[in-house]
């Protein structure tokens, strides 16, 4: 069995017992497994936004990120990007998970930037649980390390509803004001007593925004990382890895030296119509796969 069909059995195992779970009786196979098993998978997996297709319906937008050769999807509610309450509203967890078995994509979770993970929780929870990726908020305090224990306590009752719905709380880290930014809030952070389901999806673009070091942040985050934005601060397609002047063969150095076997997600915003989105990831995918197959 080849690695992305491994994959995409640990997904059905576990999103079948996540339906069971919130009650619904049929789905594509019998089995269940815990959501840790598609976690301990070693090999980083490719992961795609669907922001990046906001455009589409969300059928469409799996479709074509599939044909590219993305092992899953991470599915995105944004003012201009509708996928995550089409999956909420029109496909429901039995039918989200059928589109996904459809074309053989893995859930990698959601994406709820411009809204409550309250929202989505059972959706995600149905499903076999996942990842919910968000930012913080701003700074309030002077004091980084008295304002970061608030926003713990802020995000309390999500973490208890991921607790719940077998989900994992990932912060990214945002230039700005920020209170995840730059590395000392990193360190801030880590310093803390965190929740188990708490975690980083780290963001170089705002890295690279800080002029900051994206191997340190790797290398800080490392026990904490779970998704990545493989993502340049340039201009429009160069944003891209692979298509841009950045050299990031750094980055993969060290993220086979933390043994980081998460998600890897090649992203850029200011999104170009899909066929041309089609076609800048074929070629950063292309650039990739010599990192991610070795």
């Amino acid at each position: 069995m080849n690695p992305r069909q491994e994959t995409r059995r640990c997904f059905l195992k576990t999103a079948v017992a996540g339906l069971a779970a919130a009650g619904v009786s049929r789905f594509l196979t019998p089995c269940a497994a815990g959501a840790e098993e598609t976690a301990s998978v070693k090999k980083p997996r490719l992961t795609c936004s669907s922001v990046n297709y906001q455009s589409l319906p969300l059928d469409e937008a799996c479709r074509r990120i599939a044909d590219l050769g993305f092992e899953a999807i991470d599915i995105w509610d944004w003012p201009n990007c509708k996928h995550l309450e089409s999956a909420a509203n029109d496909y429901r967890a039995e039918g989200l998970a059928e589109l996904l078995d459809k074309h053989k994509l893995e859930l990698c979770g959601f994406s709820v930037y411009s809204t409550s993970f309250s929202k989505y929780a059972p959706l995600l929870g149905a499903c076999g649980g996942g990842n919910a990726i968000r930012g913080t908020r701003g700074r309030t305090s002077e004091n980084l390390t008295e304002d970061m224990k608030k926003f713990l306590e802020e995000i309390k009752p999500d973490l208890e509803l991921c607790e719940k719905y077998n989900a994992y709380y990932l912060v990214e880290n945002h230039s700005g004001n920020s209170l995840l930014n730059d590395l000392d809030s990193f360190k801030a952070l880590l310093d803390l007593d965190l929740h188990p389901r708490l975690g980083i999806a780290l963001a170089p673009y705002h890295i690279l925004h800080n002029k900051e070091s994206v191997t340190e942040a790797l290398r800080l985050c490392r026990d904490r990382m779970r998704f990545i934005y493989l993502w340049t601060n340039e201009s429009d397609e160069k944003q891209l890895p692979g298509l841009g002047t950045t050299d990031v063969s750094g980055w993969f150095k060290t993220l086979e030296e933390i043994e980081y076997a998460h998600y890897w997600t090649p992203f850029m915003h200011w999104e170009p119509e899909p066929d041309k989105m089609d076609s800048l990831h074929r070629q950063s995918l292309e650039f990739l796969r010599k990192y991610v197959n070795r």
